[in-house]
């Protein structure tokens, strides 16, 4: 079997190792790469109203530009008292006063504590979300999606990860997610999911 070439539509070069490391644990024998070989590859808005839209978009650009499969991924925190937001707006919540302050994930981070400052235990549920498109040359098109369920606190725990990290507790646990391995994190998130989930589709591939 022929090993497959995939391209991860993200600068990140973190999430290629992790993206990997779930090919491998599904028996994938694949080649990831990320935009870093594709400094010309478009940028693309983020202008749907769905973490799986914007998936798409991008995914779909990165297939067309580089003539191979694509992944690309968009998650993002929904909160019940929030009425699912901060959702899709998750990475710029706290909008220009974000940018401003030179710390957007710390920005947003005290914007979501601040609107929940008066919000009772029972009521700060919230879940962690991810849509994984995988866009292929030939036009066929999948999305895989991952929930990780849990609740918010009212102050920062932990230092690991990145987001509102260090706000969430999954179900079941009492640490924040800031306080786990990366390790025990992927093994739980939303991200894992989506991501183990399209492993899954790509054994078919070859």
């Amino acid at each position: 079997m022929s090993v497959l070439r995939l391209v991860l539509a993200t600068h990140n070069a973190k999430k290629v190792p992790e993206m990997q490391a779930v090919l491998v644990e599904a028996g994938v024998d694949a080649e990831v790469a990320d935009l870093a070989g594709y400094p010309d590859a478009p940028k693309v808005a983020e202008t749907e109203p769905t973490f799986a839209g914007n998936a798409l978009l991008k995914a779909r650009a990165i297939a067309a530009h580089t003539g191979l499969p694509s992944v690309a991924d968009d998650s993002g925190l929904r909160v019940d008292e929030l009425n699912g937001m901060p959702g899709v707006l998750s990475a710029r919540w706290s909008g220009r006063f974000g940018a401003v302050s030179g710390d957007v994930d710390a920005a947003n981070l005290d914007l979501v504590l601040d609107q929940l400052a008066d919000t009772p235990e029972e009521r700060r549920g919230a879940e962690f979300v991810s849509a994984a498109a995988l866009v292929l040359p030939d036009g066929r098109e999948e999305v895989f999606e991952g929930v990780m369920r849990g609740r918010l606190l009212r102050e920062r725990r932990g230092s690991n990860g990145f987001g509102y990290d260090p706000i969430f507790v999954p179900e079941g646990e009492e640490r924040s997610t800031a306080e786990m391995s990366p390790a025990e994190k992927n093994a739980i998130s939303h991200r894992g999911k989506a991501f183990r989930l399209l492993a899954a589709h790509l054994r078919g591939l070859g």
